[in-house]
């Protein structure tokens, strides 16, 4: 990645410097077809594509000097106010260097650009199933440089005009309405937008249509023509009518709120290949990656998922699309606001309407985790550059950050919060904005002090745990008084105001109900809730009831104890996810053992009702085992798991999705020989469960533990991917090869993935996820110190989005039994010799290592006393 970052100033310092008035971009694609031309028409390097592009901008100083951007393997002609320029003397392979700018400007580049493997930039992709080949751009953050020469930064806005020659037969898409005209594909101007969003697609794409209508109060009526499209072999798996459903339920909710109408033509969606993301926001042109169409039968938590995610984009189109942030500093003006709205819509337009469940359960983890990894930032980040800000694309730019709005939504009241947004968009329509300009909106409409809140809230890193703390009168039979108290690490000291739900819960007909609810706001060490003083004494005190605040909750010693007596009997689901995560995140934190948790799976996680909630559940279930157990309690935690898993796939009701969740949570925790016997016989059909229809993606589910445990080798996994000879079952093929016990596939996927660049992003996904087996700590500890040797080559050579995969993904996060320590200290080693590494990359290693240290520490909180059925001895 030499020479690609672009600096925070260097930025500033352009924008100040240039406006851009418009761009021409012409592409020809036909290159995508036949054989590689290479670069310049070759036959070695990279496959390519010609790409030409007119920049119209101003200069605010004439004679002055500045830049533009541009990834390519070559530059045929660089021409600026008619002056032919030396490519061989202006373009470096990144920036093409422009002097002597006048106050209005023409710059023409003639440019090879390459087709991408990686998932940045043009993406090419080969259909293993019927040999059709599939095109789309993925840009963010910087990426469109890769594809047309341009400002690369998102205060630079334009409009935009593309056309596109492609092959015969093929139809392309891109942000406006496309017409084909002489073998061209020509498309509507844009309005002005930011590179980063600009967007194509090309190629046999299976493409459904709709439209969707809305008239307003002033009589005028709103058309938007609706699209979606996948590869032609996902077609019968595409459920579009759903798409177009919650697409339809979307625009809805945010013209009912938003106040400004869809301000970018049509709105296409589509499902693409090997995407690195899950989805992006181009105005005009969402994109998704086709997971999302789903080959086999899933929960309904995977419906409520994509739904999520097809709002989150919708939500773009006001919050980052037609409104964007200056720099990446403020990303979480887009993405906090964009994962709150995902869920505010599913909510109050969709048949989702326990959302904000899965929110508090799934989605808030994410950001807990990394709020208290060494890398926490505020939401509001310090991004120096764009490898900075590649890598906060993260938990707290989303997950947190929505979470803090959720919260301000109660500090502020939604009237007040929805009046702000409104006013926001009209202000700062097709411009770039800051923090300030949010607050200042927010005052005006909240009339609250937001600069105190934005410093608590936004402006500061870590996060909060809320304990409570009750003394009863001198009868025991009601509260004399319930503090909450507020603790911060000591890294991040700042407490923060909460405005909270503190609920009282006691058993009433053998069911765990809630009697007595109090909202106040908690603000420093100490607070008192006088609402509930006099209260009846309570089994279980919540103080995040509700989930209104972003913060740890831990439970007092009487509520612990009703946890883990009757867990299962508290009725209310939201209630019961907030419990589950709590001790989750005690468990993370060691103040209750790995064992201790997997135990209360045990005992209350069949009678778990939320699909999501259960699902989320056994992820837990599984890392509590791999990561926090101790190692000489592992082989009984997993026994224990397996146990559970068959009684309850067994006692679901036959075909439901409780049974279907229950099957993938077997395959994920079975190795004992009788527990591999039976997914092979699932496999073979010599084993049957009423009810459990195993598809093809779960045949794909069993397999994998089979080939990890070597119970089915390499004639298996070919004969399985004879039966679905298709793009995903080549990803499922690779991961099972990849996942072999055996020291020589180990060392075959480590060159694939570390010293050869010729795996595509899918390939690489699925081999290190093969490779990286926790049941295999032996087979991988050889690994560890080639890790440290290898990863700063990676990080030079290789583009961001593999090198983090392998840096991430490779990190030797599974010790053998004893090297947990030896492990630690090789990667304080690495961090110490290298402290002048790439701070991106010296960012992951040290994340990782948080991950290890943490999961050492609570293994040690185990010091034994164990009966044979994992219980306290």
């Amino acid at each position: 990645m030499p020479g690609e970052n672009l600096s925070r100033d260097e930025a500033r310092e352009r924008a100040a410097l240039l406006s851009v008035d418009g761009y021409d971009v012409s592409l020809d694609l036909r290159s995508a077809v036949g054989e590689s031309a290479g670069d310049e028409g070759s036959a070695d390097g990279p496959r390519t594509f010609r790409s030409v592009t007119t920049i119209r901008f101003r200069c605010a100083e004439p004679g002055a000097a500045s830049f533009a951007d541009l990834i390519a393997p070559g530059v045929t002609a660089v021409s600026l106010n008619g002056r032919d320029l030396d490519p061989g003397e202006v373009f470096d392979g990144s920036r093409i260097r422009l002097e002597d700018l006048a106050a209005e400007n023409e710059l023409i580049v003639d440019a090879w650009c390459a087709y991408s493997r990686t998932g940045e930039g043009m993406h090419r992709f080969v259909d293993p199933e019927d040999g059709e080949i599939y095109l789309y751009t993925q840009y963010e953050p910087a990426d469109s440089r890769r594809v047309f020469a341009n400002f690369e930064q998102p205060d630079l806005k334009a409009p935009f005009r593309f056309e596109v020659r492609a092959p015969e037969g093929w139809t392309v898409w891109s942000n406006g309405v496309g017409e084909l005209t002489d073998g061209v594909w020509k498309f509507a101007e844009t309005k002005p937008i930011s590179t980063y969003i600009t967007a194509f697609l090309a190629g046999p794409y299976h493409y459904v249509t709709d439209s969707y209508s809305r008239t307003f109060d002033d009589g005028t009526t709103l058309e938007i023509p609706l699209g979606a499209m996948c590869r032609k072999g996902l077609a019968p798996y595409f459920d579009s009518d759903d798409v177009f459903l919650v697409t339809k339920q979307g625009l809805d909710f945010f013209h009912d709120h938003f106040d400004f109408p869809y301000p970018f033509g049509k709105y296409d969606q589509a499902f693409v290949p090997e995407y690195n993301l899950g989805a992006m926001e181009n105005p005009g042109l969402v994109t998704f990656r086709e997971e999302f169409i789903f080959r086999g039968k899933v929960t309904r938590a995977s419906y409520e998922s994509r739904a999520n995610v097809i709002l989150h984009e919708m939500a773009h189109m006001w919050f980052g699309d037609l409104v964007t942030m200056e720099w990446w500093d403020d990303l979480w003006l887009k993405e906090s606001f964009a994962d709150f709205m995902g869920v505010f819509a599913s909510v109050g337009a969709t048949r989702f309407t326990d959302a904000w469940i899965s929110f508090a359960n799934r989605r808030k983890a994410w950001a807990y985790r990394a709020d208290q990894l060494p890398s926490t930032h505020p939401i509001t980040a310090d991004i120096r550059d764009l490898q900075d800000a590649k890598l906060n694309f993260d938990g707290i730019t989303y997950a947190k950050g929505a979470s803090v709005l959720k919260q301000l939504v109660a500090y502020v009241g939604q009237d007040a919060f929805l009046e702000g947004a409104r006013r926001y968009f009209k202000r700062n329509a097709y411009g770039n904005t800051r923090l300030g300009d949010l607050l200042s909106v927010l005052e005006e409409t909240s009339g609250r002090d937001m600069a105190s809140w934005s410093r608590s809230w936004l402006q500061t890193a870590g996060l909060n745990s809320l304990t409570p703390q009750v003394v009863l009168d001198v009868e025991g039979g009601r509260i004399a008084e319930l503090t909450v108290l507020q603790e911060a690490a000591e890294s991040h000291p700042e407490l923060r105001p909460h405005r909270v739900v503190v609920g009282l819960y006691r058993t009433e007909n053998k069911r765990l109900v809630r009697y007595e609810r109090a909202e106040v706001d908690v603000d420093g060490a100490r607070t008192v809730v006088v609402e509930l003083a006099g209260a009846d004494a309570p089994e279980l005190v919540l103080v995040n009831d509700e989930d209104l605040t972003y913060a740890k909750t831990r439970f007092d010693a009487v509520s612990l104890a009703t946890l883990r007596d009757r867990l299962g009997a508290l009725t209310d689901p939201m209630a019961r996810a907030l419990c589950w995560s709590a001790l989750w995140n005690m468990t993370r934190d060691a103040l209750l053992l790995a064992p201790d948790f997997i135990d209360l799976v045990m005992q209350f996680g069949r009678r778990e009702t939320d699909i999501g909630v259960l699902q989320m559940l056994h992820a837990w279930a599984n890392s509590a085992l791999v990561n926090y157990s101790p190692p000489w309690w592992r082989e009984t935690g997993a026994k224990l798991l397996a146990h559970i898993a068959e009684r309850d796939l067994r006692d679901a009701e036959a075909g439901s999705e409780q049974q279907l969740a229950w099957a993938r949570f077997y395959a994920s925790v079975a190795s004992a020989p009788e527990e591999l016997a039976l997914l092979q016989g699932l496999l073979d059909g010599t084993e049957k469960i009423e009810g459990l229809v195993v598809d093809q993606e779960l045949r794909w589910a069993f397999l994998e533990p089979l080939t990890a445990h070597g119970v089915a080798d390499e004639s298996v996994v070919a004969a399985e991917l004879a039966r679905d000879d298709t793009a995903s079952g080549k990803r499922h093929q690779v991961r099972c090869l990849a996942a072999r016990p055996s020291a020589a596939v180990k060392a075959q996927a480590w060159a694939q993935v570390v010293e050869s660049d010729a795996l595509s992003n899918a390939f690489v996904e699925a081999t290190i996820a093969g490779f990286v087996q926790p049941s295999q700590r032996e087979l991988l500890a050889p690994y560890t110190e080639k890790y440290f040797a290898a990863i700063e080559r990676v990080w030079e050579e290789r583009s961001i989005q593999i090198a983090m995969d392998v840096v991430k993904g490779l990190f030797p996060a599974f010790p053998a039994a004893e090297d947990g320590p030896a492990t630690l200290a090789a990667t304080d080693a690495w961090l110490t010799s290298h402290e002048g590494a790439a701070p991106a990359l010296r960012r992951l290693v040290l994340e990782a290592r948080d991950d290890l240290a943490r999961a050492l520490r609570a293994q040690e909180a185990d010091n034994g006393g164990r009966g044979s059925d994992g219980s306290r001895a």
